[in-house]
């Protein structure tokens, strides 16, 4: 089993609420808007991080992580991806992709809009935990944990703070 901490759109900002979940995490996913390399370095001293980048981070960043990230953890296929879309509407760089060979979970960032919802279609479960950062126009700062054990996932939680 994998305790999983899912956040997007950063925007160069941890703090020590944020910490304090990465703590309990066996591994922390990043959507992309990381804004700066000091937040990976930060969550990557801590857990295990898979990231990617988003519309708004520079070469540097660009050079350590990738626009599409691929994995699997336990027995459940993920994609994470800062735009993405939602279903299913989902952007048309990753449409067909999505169409061909879909993920069990496909995470986005981009929206600062917390959405978790299933795609029938696809038979997948898209999640995109909002924005933990204090940069943008969401009034409460949000990401997503929960749990994976073998193909299923579990005890899916949404932590909110003020802004």
């Amino acid at each position: 089993m994998k305790k999983i901490l899912l956040l997007s759109d950063t925007h160069g900002y941890v703090d020590e609420k944020l910490l304090k979940y990465v703590k309990q995490a066996d591994q922390v996913w990043h959507a992309g808007d990381i804004g700066d390399l000091s937040v990976t370095d930060t969550l990557k001293a801590l857990k295990p991080l898979y990231a990617v980048y988003g519309n708004i981070d520079n070469s540097q960043i660009r050079e350590e992580f990738t626009e599409y990230l691929k994995f699997k953890c336990e027995d459940v296929n993920v994609w994470i991806t800062h735009i993405g879309g939602y279903p299913p509407k989902y952007n048309h760089r990753v449409y067909d992709e999505l169409k061909r060979n879909p993920p069990d979970i496909f995470i986005t960032g981009h929206s600062h809009i917390l959405k978790i919802m299933p795609d029938k279609a696809l038979n997948l479960l898209h999640i995109n935990p909002g924005a933990i950062g204090i940069h943008g126009f969401h009034n409460v700062r949000t990401m997503v944990r929960f749990e994976i054990e073998g193909k299923n996932i579990k005890n899916l939680e949404v932590i909110e703070f003020k802004r």
